[in-house]
């Protein structure tokens, strides 16, 4: 389903910081402590830059002509990069 509606995509977007909030309080009530405050601190801002890496530096500086159409785009096209072959761009025409 391709979501083009700015309030669905807003509304999508909230849902995901509001899950991601949930979740590092419910880590947090299980293991209060300063060091998996941090830890978990750490890792999301490590996973954020991971996706900026694979779906932006990836994108507009590695492979200008390749446009990724979510995380299974993304390994399949490196797993393609690593065999030697670039593979088709897998993201239907608008």
């Amino acid at each position: 389903m391709d979501i083009r509606n700015h309030k669905l995509l807003y509304l999508k977007g909230g849902l995901f910081v509001l899950a991601g909030l949930l979740a590092s309080a419910g880590i947090l009530q299980a293991a209060p402590s300063l060091r998996v405050a941090a830890l978990l601190a750490v890792a999301i801002w490590c996973f954020a830059r991971a996706y900026y890496f694979a779906f932006y530096v990836i994108e507009h500086y590695v492979d200008p002509g390749y446009k990724f159409a979510g995380i299974w785009s993304f390994l399949c096209y490196a797993m393609r990069r690593r065999q030697g072959t670039r593979g088709e761009n897998n993201v239907p025409p608008s």
